[in-house]
């Protein structure tokens, strides 16, 4: 246990590590973007390494690392961790290059090689963000974005012995431009000229749909005290991290569809007709219209968006059973 704290502690200074360490956060690294881009530098280098954990050649580490921890049993167990084979198909194969995915060293070890990234674009006097293996430079030319893009992509092609996935890779404008989960808006709409603000990339947007979806699917076996748990945890971990974002309109849209969701939930577990009747005759419903609406012809999800459950299961017995809006949260978290 000992060692295992030693060669923890001797990786930590093995660099100055621009990211997964306490300190530094994804929400810094946008609001650095941001600020690059409100500055005028709104020509963005934006590369991706292609396959990088993959990618990270074992004796280029280890050189690296040597500078740094002079310790030989050290090295040799993270020689060892890196060299740690792969299960393919049933059958183990020596690892030549990559970290393990999901290993407790694996981002320090890969922060160990970008670190020589970082030190070459400051060398070179560049504006640019970096979180783990994800980072852009923001220049305020064309013309300094292509030369740019051409000698940091042959800098980690030949120094880091990385690749670069040229389809992924390219010149951006900020409305074009999607980093860790934002996006970048103009803001002129609001009264402020020539500025963007953050907002939430579309596909984060989804994500968080099918997320949603899957805890407030009809057929799966849980109880609605348990979706509600469920539910609460994702939206307070999406927003802690989104919070930084203009959603307030988009959020107001989303608690609507949500609150239908879990009513499609409930009018799924009354199931049959007289059980129906009886719940809505419980919550107000005057009987011949409970009996009317039990026996419906109208789909689980039409019925769950019709006034009959709006008026019914309403926000406030929702409350009670522990649900909490996107838009409540997000407000008392400003």
């Amino acid at each position: 246990m000992g060692l295992l704290t030693n060669i923890f502690i001797s990786l930590v200074f093995v660099s100055s590590l621009r990211s997964v360490r306490p300190g530094k956060s994804a929400t810094q690294a946008i609001k650095q973007a941001l600020s690059y881009i409100n500055l005028g530098h709104r020509y963005i280098v934006d590369i991706d390494l292609k396959n990088f954990f993959d990618e990270v050649n074992h004796d280029h580490l280890m050189n690296l690392i040597k500078r740094k921890v002079g310790d030989p049993l050290v090295l040799r167990l993270i020689w060892r961790y890196l060299r740690s084979p792969l299960e393919i198909d049933g059958k183990l194969q020596n690892r030549r290059k990559g970290v393990p995915q999901g290993g407790p060293l694996s981002p320090l070890l890969s922060n160990i090689v970008l670190n020589e990234l970082d030190q070459e674009l400051e060398e070179r006097g560049l504006r640019f963000v970096r979180y783990a293996d994800d980072f852009s430079v923001f220049v305020k030319t064309p013309r300094a974005a292509h030369r740019v893009k051409r000698r940091i992509t042959g800098f980690i092609a030949n120094r880091l012995h990385l690749l670069v996935n040229e389809k992924k890779s390219a010149i951006r404008r900020p409305l074009q431009y999607e980093y860790l989960g934002f996006a970048f808006e103009s803001s002129y709409q609001r009264g402020v000229r020539g500025q963007y603000q953050l907002v939430v990339s579309e596909s984060s947007w989804e994500e968080l749909k099918y997320k949603i979806t899957q805890i407030t699917r009809k057929t799966i076996p849980a109880s609605f005290d348990e979706r509600i748990a469920r539910l609460n945890l994702l939206m307070r971990g999406w927003l802690n991290y989104f919070k930084p974002a203009s959603i307030f309109g988009k959020l107001k849209t989303m608690d609507g569809w949500v609150r239908n969701r879990l009513r499609y939930c409930i009018w799924h577990h009354w199931k049959k007709p007289r059980r129906r009747a009886k719940n809505l005759t419980r919550l107000g419903v005057p009987n011949d219209m409970a009996w009317q609406w039990a026996y419906s012809r109208m789909g689980g999800w039409a019925v769950s968006c019709s006034p009959i459950l709006v008026t019914t299961i309403t926000l406030d017995r929702l409350k009670r059973r522990g649900y909490v809006s996107f838009l409540e949260y997000y407000l008392d978290k400003r």
